[in-house]
């Protein structure tokens, strides 16, 4: 399984597509947001031992809806991310070691992403995505905002902005003969946004859902993490 190498369009970046130089960049900005998250994560569970359920239901979360993609851009696809519900339960630090944990899977398992480009996803998708969706949500209750608009928003705007990093990074990597960088980055989010602005939206109203179901059958929960 570790040996054998499965072309993947997938976004997350596909095995092999990303120069050697840009993995390891990114890995290595990856590296200290995931010792942050992993002793958060560690702070959740001895808070109390039963928050485990909810940790393990928001991975779960990541693992299913971001392996549901739609073909985009060679090299990559659309698909919704999943982080934003975890990014609200237990905090932007939390998910990005959730959130790595279902890329290697995927990696893995399913081809979805790759090895060499796990450092640029992990950025991406699990420490970007999840900020952005922390900070919307909260900056939107600060504001009296509704709490359920301010996760709808909250969530959705961490699946687009993880796509907004996604083609930055692919600009970067490969830069417009004309225009360089930012053309590149541009047309690479051009071809994203058609299919990722409906599934940000959905993602959003199915976060919500989640919360709602949450809410009602597991209030007792919620109320350990001081949700």
């Amino acid at each position: 399984m570790f040996c054998i190498s499965l072309n993947s369009y997938g976004m997350h970046i596909m095995e092999g597509y990303l120069p050697l130089n840009f993995c390891i960049i990114w890995g290595i900005i990856s590296i200290p947001f995931l010792y942050l998250g992993t002793k958060r994560l560690g702070k959740n569970i001895e808070a109390n031992r039963k928050n485990i359920t909810l940790i393990a239901m928001s991975g779960a979360f990541i693992f299913v809806i971001s392996s549901l993609k739609i073909p985009s851009v060679t090299g990559s696809c659309s698909h919704m991310t999943g982080v934003g519900l975890g990014a609200i339960l237990f905090g932007p630090l939390a998910v990005s070691v959730l959130g790595t944990i279902v890329l290697l899977f995927q990696a893995i398992l399913l081809a979805h992403g790759g090895l060499t480009s796990l450092g640029a996803n992990i950025f991406s998708m699990c420490i970007v995505g999840p900020i952005v969706t922390f900070v919307v949500y909260k900056l939107l209750l600060k504001l009296k905002i509704n709490k359920r608009i301010a996760i709808f928003f909250g969530a959705m705007l961490g699946d687009l902005i993880t796509y907004c990093v996604t083609s930055l990074q692919l600009g970067l990597a490969f830069p417009s003969t004309e225009g360089g960088f930012l053309v590149s980055s541009i047309k690479f989010l051009g071809v994203f946004a058609p299919t990722q602005l409906p599934l940000a939206i959905i993602e959003g109203i199915l976060t919500v859902i989640i919360i709602i179901g949450l809410e009602n059958y597991a209030r007792k929960e919620l109320k350990n993490i001081g949700f």
